[in-house]
C-alpha cells in the first residue's frame, strides 16, 4: 500500500525482452493456418512462435496429478496445436524489445480457423456428438462418493425435495494479474520470478515440460497481489516464456492484462448440480442424493476440485444415505481451476439451498430444521457416508450464537409486519451452516517442510515451503516462532517461496498455511528447543525465553549456536492431517420488488477455525472472503453466448462489489480446537466464500415469498447471480434461467 512491494513488474533486469500473446477469437475451430511471418518483421521483434514454428520444441502442461494410465490425450500444449478450444487460447507468442513492440507483432500474425460447433453448457457437451478432442468422449471421468440410495428410501420418506442449480464460472480477478519473469544466469542456472502460489511445484513441471535439469532452476516468488487459488497450477504461457528465454538465452517477462485475465485465465466454479433431499415427517433427514456436472473447460488437468463436492456432499448432517455422482467434461471454454472454496463453495451452496427447500416444505423454520440435523459433539470424529473423517465440531453452538449475534426473532417478526402491511421492500432471512477442509487428506499434500535455525548473533531464520500471496506470512509465521521460542518477534526472519532456500515445500493453498505451513514451524522450533538442551549436555534441562538453564549456569542460543561449527537448526517434512472449520452464516435483506434490487441490511459471520493464532489476520481473511462470496451471490458472472464468446472483457462487464456494496457485517467465533495439532488451528482463509452466497440466496428467496408449505420447488427457478433482472422476474411470477 506504501508503493514498497517488489511485484514481477517491479524487477529491473538488463536487457528484458517482453512478451504477448496471439489468442483464440473462436471458441472451437481447426486450425487451418498461424502465420507468424509478418509479425516477424516488426520493428523491434525479436521472434514469432506458432506451434507449427516450434515444432519439436513445443512443451506440454503436465498433468497436476500424473496418471498411471499414460499419456492424456486431452494434454493442453503451450501453443494450440491443430484445433482451438476456446476463447482466449494462445495461439502464438511474440518477444520484442518492449511490451508495445510485442503487442504490434501480435497485431500482425494472421490466424486462420475453420470453425466448428461450440460447447459451453458441460450438460450439453456430455450428450454431444462433437467431440473436442478427436475419439475421446467429452466426459472425462466420472466419480461416485458413497452407497447408491435403494428406491425404498425414497418411497418411504415423509416429504422429499429437489432442487435444480447452476453454480456460473467466476474470473478470480485478484488485484494483480498473472506474471513471470524468466532470468537465464551466465554460470547456466535459471531464475524464475513469478506470482505463484505453490515454487516447488512449478520448477517440477518446468522441468519436466522443457527438459531442463530441476537443480538448475531457481523459482522465486516475489510480492504477490493476490491469487485465490488461480495461481497454483503450470500454464500454458509459462512454458512459453521459460522455454524461450532458454532458447534466446536473455530474458523474457510476461504480464497479463485484465482483458486477458478474464478470458484467458482459469475460471472458478462451474457446475450443474441437481439435489434430492428425504426426509421423516419430523424433519430428520434420510436420505441425500446429489448429481454434478462439472465445466472443466477445454484441458481437464483440474478436474479433481469436482471431487471435493462430492466427497463432502452432505456437510454438517446426520444423513444415514448419501451418494454423489460427479460427471467431469470438457467444454470449449477456459479452463477451470481451484478458485477459493474450491469444491467446497459448490457443496454447500446446493445442500443449504435443499434445506431451505425442505424447511418451507415441512413448514419449520430453517434455523430449527439445521439444529435437528447436526452432527452432534459426541459423534466426532465422524465418518461420514462419502467416506470422509471431520474431526472436530460443535454445529449448534455457531448457529447459536449467529441467531443471537443477529437477533433473529427481531427479525423474523419485522418480516411478518412488512407482509401483512403488503411493503414493496419485503425482507428475508436466509443461513448457512457449513463445514469445510482445510489442508489436504492424501500425502504428500497433507505435510509441509520447515526449518528453524539460529545464527552466532542471536537472529533466527525460519524457512517454510508455503509461500505468500497475501495471507500476512511476513507477519505471522515469524510471531508463531518468536512465541514457540520465547524471544522478540524481531530477531526471527522468515524465508519462503524460494527453491534454492527452501528444501521442499508443497505451496500455499487449500487454507493451509497456518494448520500445516504454521504447525510445521512450531514443531521446527520445538525440536530446536531439544536440539539446545541437548548441545547445553542436559536433555531435560529448563528452558525459557531464549536460554537454556542448568542450575546456575544458563546458555543463550546464541551462545550455543557460536559453540559449535555446527549450525544450531531444527527442521524436517511434518504431517498435519486435514481440519474441518466450520460456522453458521445469516444475511438479512430487504428486495425492491419494482426494481429488483437486492440490498443486505445484516449479514452475520460465526467461524469456528479452532486456535486462531493471529485473530486480526483471521478476521481480515474473513472480511475479505465474505466481500467475493456478496461478488458471487449478487454480481458476478462470466456469461458465454451460444458461440463461447465470453461477454466480459473488463470491469465495465465483470461486475465486482465495491465498498459502497458492502453491507454491515458482525463477526463473532467458537472454538473447537483442531485435535490433531498442539496449536489447534484450523484453515480459515475460505469461508467468506463459502457461507456468504447460500446465505443471501436464500435470504432473498425468502423475501419473495412466503412460499406455502408444501411448496417442493425453488421460486422461480432463481440461479445465480441474483441480479436485479433475476429479482423482478422472480418478483413477478416468471421463470428464470440463466446459463
Amino acid at each position: 500500500m506504501t508503493g514498497a512491494g517488489n511485484y514481477v513488474g517491479d524487477l529491473k533486469v538488463a536487457g528484458c525482452l517482453d512478451a504477448a500473446f496471439v489468442r483464440s477469437t473462436v471458441a472451437h475451430g481447426r486450425l487451418l493456418a498461424v502465420d507468424t511471418s509478418a509479425a516477424a518483421e516488426v520493428d523491434g521483434v525479436v521472434g514469432a512462435w506458432s506451434a507449427a514454428d516450434l515444432g519439436d520444441d513445443l512443451a506440454f502442461v503436465p498433468p497436476f496429478f500424473p496418471s498411471a494410465g499414460g499419456e492424456d490425450p486431452r494434454r493442453c500444449a503451450a501453443l494450440a496445436v491443430d484445433r482451438a478450444r476456446y476463447v482466449g487460447e494462445p495461439l502464438a507468442v511474440i518477444v520484442g524489445t518492449d511490451r508495445y513492440v510485442a503487442e504490434d507483432g501480435a497485431d500482425a500474425v494472421r490466424v486462420d480457423i475453420d470453425p466448428l460447433p461450440a460447447l459451453v453448457d458441460p450438460g450439453e457437451a456430455a450428450a454431444s456428438s462433437t467431440w473436442l478432442f478427436d475419439g475421446v468422449d467429452n466426459v472425462v471421468t466420472e466419480m461416485e462418493f458413497g452407497t447408491p440410495i435403494d428406491d425404498e428410501v425414497w418411497q418411504r420418506a415423509a416429504v422429499v425435495v429437489e432442487g435444480a442449480y447452476r453454480q456460473p464460472r467466476l474470473a478470480p480477478t485478484s488485484m494483480e494479474p498473472r506474471a513471470i519473469l524468466a532470468v537465464p544466469e551466465t554460470d547456466g542456472h535459471l531464475t524464475v520470478w513469478v506470482s505463484h502460489q505453490a515454487p516447488h511445484r512449478l520448477r517440477r513441471d518446468l522441468a519436466s515440460a522443457l527438459g531442463l535439469d530441476a537443480e538448475r532452476i531457481r523459482v522465486r516468488v516475489a510480492d504477490s497481489g493476490g491469487a485465490f487459488g488461480a495461481k497454483s497450477g503450470t500454464f500454458p504461457e509459462y512454458l512459453s516464456v521459460v522455454g524461450l528465454a532458454v532458447k534466446l538465452g536473455r530474458p523474457v517477462r510476461w504480464l497479463e492484462d485484465r482483458a486477458e485475465t478474464l478470458s484467458g485465465s482459469t475460471h472458478g466454479r462451474g457446475q450443474n448440480q441437481r439435489v434430492r433431499l428425504a426426509a421423516d415427517e419430523n424433519g430428520r433427514m434420510l436420505a441425500l442424493a446429489l448429481e454434478v456436472d462439472a465445466d472443466v473447460g477445454a484441458y481437464p488437468n483440474t478436474g479433481f476440485v469436482a471431487a471435493e463436492t462430492g466427497q463432502a456432499a452432505a456437510g454438517v448432517y446426520l444423513t444415514p444415505n448419501v451418494h454423489a455422482r460427479i460427471r467431469v467434461v470438457v467444454t470449449n471454454t477456459t479452463p477451470t481451476a481451484p478458485y477459493r472454496g474450491a469444491g467446497r463453495p459448490e457443496q454447500v451452496y446446493a445442500v443449504e439451498r435443499t434445506v431451505d427447500l425442505l424447511a418451507r416444505r415441512l413448514g419449520m423454520d430453517p434455523a430449527e430444521l439445521r439444529r435437528r440435523n447436526f452432527i452432534p459433539p459426541e459423534a466426532f470424529p465422524y465418518h461420514s457416508p462419502t467416506g470422509r473423517v471431520f474431526d472436530s465440531g460443535q454445529y449448534e453452538l455457531a448457529l447459536d450464537k449467529a441467531l443471537e449475534l443477529v437477533d433473529y426473532t427481531h427479525w423474523r417478526e419485522e418480516q411478518l409486519r412488512r407482509r401483512r402491511s403488503g411493503s414493496e421492500r419485503p425482507l428475508g432471512i436466509g443461513l448457512c451452516s457449513f463445514a469445510e477442509r482445510s489442508g489436504l487428506e492424501q500425502a504428500p499434500m497433507a505435510n509441509e517442510w520447515a526449518s528453524v535455525d539460529v545464527a552466532p548473533d542471536g537472529s533466527v531464520t525460519a524457512r517454510v515451503g508455503t509461500c505468500s500471496t497475501g495471507q500476512s506470512h511476513e507477519t505471522v509465521f515469524p510471531e508463531l516462532v518468536a512465541r514457540t521460542l520465547g524471544i522478540p518477534p524481531g530477531r526471527v526472519s522468515l524465508i519462503e517461496g524460494d527453491t534454492d532456500e527452501t528444501a521442499q515445500g508443497i505451496g500455499t493453498f487449500g487454507s493451509r498455511s497456518m494448520q500445516v505451513g504454521g504447525a510445521a514451524l512450531h514443531r521446527a522450533a520445538l525440536e530446536l528447543i531439544e536440539e539446545a538442551r541437548r548441545r547445553a549436555g542436559e536433555p531435560d534441562a529448563r528452558y525459557a525465553d531464549g536460554t537454556v538453564i542448568i542450575g546456575q549456569r544458563s546458555w543463550t542460543l546464541a551462545e550455543l549456536a557460536a559453540a559449535s561449527p555446527e549450525p544450531l537448526r531444527a527442521g524436517g517434512v511434518y504431517d498435519t492431517p486435514a481440519a474441518f472449520p466450520f460456522g453458521t452464516y445469516v444475511a438479512v435483506v430487504e428486495v425492491d420488488r419494482e426494481l429488483g434490487n437486492v440490498r443486505v441490511l445484516r449479514l452475520v459471520a460465526v467461524d469456528d477455525c479452532g486456535v486462531a493464532v493471529d485473530p486480526e489476520i483471521v478476521e481480515d481473511q474473513t472480511r475479505g472472503g465474505i466481500v467475493q462470496g456478496l461478488g458471487q451471490a449478487l454480481y458476478e458472472v462470466m456469461p458465454y453466448d451460444d458461440q463461447g464468446v465470453p461477454q466480459a472483457d473488463g470491469l465495465l462487464g465483470y461486475l465486482l462489489p465495491t465498498i459502497g456494496e458492502l453491507p454491515p457485517i458482525s463477526l463473532d467465533t467458537t472454538v473447537t480446537p483442531n485435535p490433531n495439532t498442539a496449536l489447534g488451528a484450523k484453515g480459515a482463509g475460505e469461508a467468506g466464500c463459502i457461507g456468504t452466497p447460500p446465505a443471501i440466496v436464500n435470504a432473498v428467496i425468502d423475501a419473495l415469498g412466503p412460499q406455502p408449505a408444501g411448496t417442493a420447488t425453488d421460486i422461480g427457478g432463481m440461479q445465480l447471480p441474483l441480479t436485479p433482472e433475476t429479482c423482478w422476474l422472480a418478483a413477478a411470477g416468471q421463470e428464470v434461467g440463466a446459463r
